[in-house]
Order: structure tokens, then C-alpha cells, then sequence
């Protein structure tokens, strides 16, 4: 005992230094632990356009005058006859530029007549279909749809999606736009372009089966969707069961479709042949009723790629796809760059949001903006202090481009919300403090449809509509197994070209 006396009052001394040492010192540390420098992780990463916008903004000292104060007055100009009443800017939803988008939504709801598609494009936050899953859910619910929507030819994220079982063999070359300015054939509007690798011996596929959830237990109306090249003598063999259906590819205008033909299957796997120099894109699931609902999400983008879309392609996309809505949930990858100023962000986000409605004529645009995120500060975890003034930025940029919004960050609940969702019992984020676990998604997807279905009843109430009847099954909620009989399959083959 006393040979052990020395070292505990050594250890003793070192801890009693220690902590004078802190004390000392802490005037002259700095109150952030963590850089503000834009690091790539595995979870959070950063496309290079947002990089370069950074960079370019670097050294602007002063902020341009801010003509959109808190109490600034927000009005609006009447569509057919609905006018929403003006609002405070620090309270701004925009329901106003949702109008037509409501009115399709009331033609499905009084009178089952037409379809809504939106467009939901977003970060990691959406990856593995995470909160988009839900708001699909909820709005199939209510306006009837059945199907997942559009699907990539490949994922980083296949595996840990629930809404669709996604495999696909190892030769196919994947582009994204995070990483790729001037690909050969333009992106898609998932905003990545797929080719079969060439002198490859094992066969190119990819592999498709329906989930078990409500509106998802089928791959209704499976639709390729490929652009142009002067390849013609390649074709596609989709196998379902024990049956092959070759069918050949027309691939003569910017944006083509193939269709399986064979109404609502569980599976099928398509086998690629000869098929060198064709972009492909993914394959389309719906049933051409209700509401669909795309998840286009890309770990690390800001938004800023989305401006690269070539418009005449996406243009083709739309005739086909048919959008009314289109969503940009970004914010985590834009997050730290040495600055609290995101003029930068604001300007170029609406140079985004403008391009967006050249290729997509008539759409409406919905901004949500970027969730709580916290960061250690004096040992302690406490709101990133970027995030209320990039909520701002994305504000101005909602207003400014006559688009409605959604504050994220106040729905969770305001200051220091993140940390509450992850050290509550049970947890609704995980331990990196910005992202969502299943329960937080499901959560922050129920607060996003609360607020459009708000708007939505306010929308009707204008229009002299009593408004509806809140039901039990509305909001999405855990959905059971649905066991279904498989459509039949006649086995033979098919020649008949693609548009």
C-alpha cells in the first residue's frame, strides 16, 4: 500500500493542474471545439459547386443591405381568384404559390379525377427513402396512389431502403452530378446517368422487388426510362418467375420509355444486352392514379447541382413524368464554412430554384429548410450557430423566388431541439446531432405534411369548402404486411419498340 501512496498523489496532482490549467487558459481558447471548415465525413460531405461558391464569397467582409426584415410585410397576387392573406416575413409559408398544386390535390380528393406527382429532392437527410417515405405514405393515404415512384439504376443507398428491394450486378458506370460538371449524355432528372461498362463478360442487370408496406406491394407499371445514342441494336430481357420477355430499345430521342407491359408484378430482374452507349436512368413505378411521390436524394448535395440540369432533357422528363410539385430539403452539407453570411447560398439557390422552372414550366416549388444541427461549444452540445442565419438565407431565397417554405428548424422545435431528440428516451436522431433516426423521420415527415395540409385547408376554406374530416389513417403510420395475388405472365416475346 504505502509503494502505491507516490503515484495516487502524483495522479492527484496532475488531475488538481490540470484543471487550474483550464481555468487559466479558457479566456484564450476558442468557444467552437470543433473547425468550421467544411470537412468530408462519412455521413456529411459537400459537392464541389458548393465548394466553389464558398470560395468565391470568401474575403466579402460586409453583408448587402437586408431589405427583408423580421416584421417585413409579405402580400400576394390572387391565382384563379384565391388570394392567402399577407404575411410577416419571419413567419413566411408561401401557401399562396401552392395554389395549383392544391387544386389538384381538391380534384383527387371531390372528385377522384386526375394525378399529382412531386419531385422530392434533398441531402442525407432523405437518404434510403427516410422522411419522404412517410410523406408519400401520408399523402397516398388520403388521395389514393399505389407505386414507389422513380428508382435509380444503381444506389449507395439500395440497401438500407425499406420501400423497394434494389440489387444491380457490379459493371454498370454510375455518373452523378456531385462530381461529374460535362458528362457525354446529360443527367437525368434523378441527376445521375447509368452505363453498361463495355468488354464486360457477366451480364449487366439490375433487379427489382416490391416491399410488404401499404401502397408499395407492388411494382406497378415498371417503366425504363433511357436517352439517346445511335445504338440500335440493343434490348432488354426481363425475367418475372420463370418467364423472359425480350423487348428491343428505340433509343432516338433525348428521353425514351420502355414498359414491361405486364401491369402490377412483385419482381423481375432486367438483363441488358448490347447495350453499350445508351444512358440509362432508372425505372418508373406507378399506377397512374392518386399521388406519386420521386425521392431524388444524393448524400453531400447542397442544391446547387440541381442548376445543371440540361433543360431540354428535363423538359422531356416532365412530359412524361407530369410534376406539380417540387421540393428541395438541403441545408446539412452547406452547414460551417467559416462565415454566418450565406448571401452566397441565397443568391445562387435562386438562380436554382428559377432554373427549375424553365425545365419544369408551371411547377410549384416548396423549400424546406435545414434542420437543427448541433455542434460542441465550451464542452457542450448547444444549436450549430450557422443554422438560424442559413435558415434565414434560405427564407429570402423562398420569398424572392415566389416559392412556398417550411422551417424545419422552428417545427422541431427552435433552439437546441436537435439535442433533445437525441438524448430523449427513445431517441429520435442520432449521436452525430444532424441526423434523423427512422423515429425522427417519421416525425419530422408528419410535421412537413401538417404544415402543406394546412395550407391545404385554408386553400379550400377560400374557396367556400367545408374543410375535411381529420381520419385515423391519414398520417402514415407503420404499415402492415399486404399479401397479394401476382398478376399472371405470358411468356413471349415482344419486339415492339419504345417511344
Amino acid at each position: 500500500m504505502n509503494q502505491n501512496k507516490p503515484y495516487f498523489f502524483q495522479s492527484y496532482a496532475i488531475i488538481v493542474i490540470s484543471v487550474i490549467s483550464l481555468l487559466v487558459f479558457k479566456p484564450f481558447l476558442p468557444k467552437k471545439i470543433f473547425s468550421e471548415t467544411p470537412v468530408a465525413t462519412k455521413n456529411v460531405v459537400v459537392d464541389s459547386l458548393a465548394l466553389e461558391a464558398a470560395a468565391e464569397d470568401e474575403g466579402v467582409a460586409e453583408e448587402q443591405n437586408d431589405t427583408l426584415q423580421d416584421n417585413s410585410r409579405i402580400s400576394f397576387e390572387a391565382v384563379n381568384g384565391i388570394k392567402f392573406p399577407t404575411e410577416n416575413f419571419d413567419d413566411y409559408k408561401g401557401y399562396q404559390h401552392l395554389v395549383l398544386f392544391y387544386e389538384k390535390l381538391l380534384q383527387l380528393e371531390t372528385k377522384q379525377q386526375g394525378n399529382v406527382r412531386i419531385a422530392y429532392f434533398g441531402d442525407s437527410m432523405t437518404d434510403g427513402d427516410m422522411i419522404v417515405k412517410e410523406f408519400r405514405a401520408s399523402l397516398q393515404n388520403r388521395f389514393g396512389g399505389e407505386g414507389v415512384g422513380f428508382v435509380n439504376i444503381t444506389s449507395e443507398s439500395a440497401p438500407s431502403r425499406s420501400t423497394i428491394s434494389h440489387q444491380f450486378s457490379s459493371n454498370w458506370k454510375t455518373l452523378s452530378y456531385l462530381n461529374v460538371k460535362n458528362p457525354v449524355k446529360p443527367f437525368g432528372v434523378n441527376g445521375h446517368v447509368f452505363f453498361v461498362k463495355k468488354d464486360t463478360v457477366e451480364p449487366v442487370w439490375v433487379k427489382y422487388k416490391a416491399s410488404n408496406l401499404s401502397h408499395l406491394s407492388s411494382l406497378n407499371n415498371p417503366t425504363l426510362f433511357y436517352g439517346k445514342s445511335g445504338n440500335r441494336e440493343a434490348s432488354v430481357n426481363f425475367i418475372v418467375g420463370k418467364d423472359t420477355i425480350a423487348k428491343k430499345l428505340n433509343p432516338s430521342k433525348r428521353v425514351n420509355t420502355l414498359s414491361l407491359g405486364t401491369g402490377d408484378i412483385k419482381s423481375f430482374k432486367a438483363n441488358f444486352v448490347k447495350a453499350d452507349s445508351i444512358p440509362f436512368y432508372g425505372f418508373n413505378f406507378d399506377n397512374g392514379k392518386g399521388v406519386h411521390v420521386d425521392n431524388f436524394s444524393n448524400r453531400g448535395n447542397s442544391g446547387l447541382p440541381i442548376g445543371t440540369f440540361n433543360t431540354e432533357v428535363m423538359k422531356a422528363f416532365n412530359e412524361k413524368l407530369g410534376y406539380d410539385l417540387i421540393v428541395l430539403q438541403y441545408g446539412t452539407n452547406v452547414l460551417n464554412y467559416g462565415s454566418l453570411n450565406y448571401s452566397w447560398y441565397e443568391k445562387k439557390m435562386a438562380r436554382v430554384v428559377a432554373h427549375l422552372r424553365e425545365c419544369f414550366p408551371g411547377v410549384a416549388i416548396l423549400i424546406i429548410s435545414t434542420a437543427d444541427k448541433s455542434t460542441k461549444y465550451d464542452l457542450e452540445m448547444k444549436t450549430d450557430s450557422a443554422v438560424v442565419p442559413l435558415t434565414r438565407a434560405q427564407r429570402k431565397y423562398a420569398v424572392s423566388s415566389e416559392a412556398a417554405y417550411i422551417n424545419l428548424y422552428t417545427l422541431m422545435g427552435g433552439d437546441g431541439s436537435m439535442v433533445k431528440w437525441v438524448e430523449e428516451a427513445p431517441a429520435k436522431a442520432n449521436k452525430d446531432y444532424t441526423h434523423f433516426n427512422f423515429r425522427g423521420a417519421k416525425q419530422v415527415s408528419d410535421l412537413i405534411y401538417k404544415q402543406i395540409n394546412n395550407g391545404y385547408e385554408q386553400y379550400k376554406k377560400l374557396r367556400g369548402m367545408a374543410p375535411s374530416v381529420p381520419s385515423a389513417s391519414t398520417v402514415a403510420e407503420p404499415s402492415k404486411p399486404v399479401v397479394k395475388k401476382q398478376d399472371s405472365i405470358i411468356k413471349k416475346p415482344d419486339t415492339t419498340n419504345a417511344e
